[in-house]
């Protein structure tokens, strides 16, 4: 079994992210080979919490310009995890 930081690698913060966690859904940069039930117990184990549900997405990485030279470059490609909590649970790191 993996470290559970390894799997959960930071929370995103965005407009659309503190939009859902008002229907208590969190949204985290995973590990990319992170599957959705090492998502939910990393999760538990992490902030204490009931998990019900984990959505997961991957996101392509930016094609970028370089400067110097005609060629172009990218940016990593990122997966993210949408974790939905039971009712009455909440992840103090995110306190509005």
């Amino acid at each position: 079994m993996r470290d559970p930081r390894d799997v959960v690698l930071a929370p995103i913060v965005s407009e659309k992210s503190y939009e859902l966690l008002e229907s208590n859904v969190y949204t985290f940069k995973v590990s990319p080979e992170a599957t959705k039930p090492e998502i939910k117990d990393a999760v538990e184990s992490l902030f204490g919490v009931t998990v019900l549900k984990v959505n997961t997405l991957n996101r392509k990485g930016k094609r970028r310009r370089n400067r110097r030279s005609p060629t172009f470059g990218r940016r990593p490609d990122i997966k993210r995890a949408l974790v939905t909590l039971a009712a009455g649970d909440e992840i103090e790191l995110f306190d509005v």
